[in-house]
């Protein structure tokens, strides 16, 4: 069973749906039963980094879900906020995040956009891959994806980097550390791509 976490951010519902087009059954679910129950976890989620992690952080089964995927290493797929979530801390309420990532948030920079970008970052963007991954197991070299943010990856390590892009700047949209992966883009408007690259993550991990 899949579990898409429930912390009170972010549109479950279409992520629940992408998952039945992959043909597997999952769960919006924050109980500490399904959590133990799950084979894997998706951590979704829109909005300020400040109010997702205190949301987060508030859950009574928060520690349940930091143990299975800490210490019982399932699969985990943070998307959008739920990715920046994994980071130690963000410029966005300068508070801490889960340090499961070493790595900051940090915002657009402005100076560096050309050709009249603007923050946040809206629309379709190409992807390349900076490692071989499971995760990216028939996506080609033409996959692109749809983002929106303010906010991306600052990754201090960089085997743990997983694909770039660019807006007006190359930056990280993608993360994987052991079982433990984040994608800034939204896979669950992808289409095809994103539709893919779910599907890896539920069969090959």
């Amino acid at each position: 069973m899949i579990l898409i976490f429930d912390y009170g951010v972010g549109n479950l519902a279409s992520i629940a749906n992408m998952l039945k087009k992959v043909g597997v059954k999952s769960k919006i679910s924050n109980d500490e039963k399904d959590l133990v129950e799950a084979d894997k976890i998706i951590l979704p989620g829109v909005g300020s980094f400040e109010y997702g992690i205190k949301k987060l952080r508030s859950l009574s089964s928060f520690p349940r879900l930091e143990h299975e995927v800490i210490v019982n290493k399932k699969p985990l797929l943070g998307i959008c906020l739920g990715a920046q979530l994994l980071f130690e801390e963000s410029e966005e309420g300068g508070i801490e995040g889960l340090s499961w990532i070493k790595g900051n948030v940090v915002r657009f920079e402005e100076s560096k956009l050309v050709n009249n970008e603007k923050v946040p970052h809206m629309g379709w963007n190409y992807v390349t891959a900076l490692k071989d991954s499971k995760l990216l197991n028939g996506l080609g070299d033409k996959a692109r994806f749809y983002f929106v943010h303010s906010y991306h990856f600052k990754v201090f390590n960089l085997n743990d980097s997983l694909l770039l892009t660019e807006y007006g700047y190359e930056f990280v949209a993608a993360v994987e550390k052991d079982n433990i992966m984040g994608v800034q883009f939204h896979p669950e408007k992808s289409h095809k791509f994103g539709l893919k690259l779910l599907h890896n993550f539920v069969k090959n991990y």
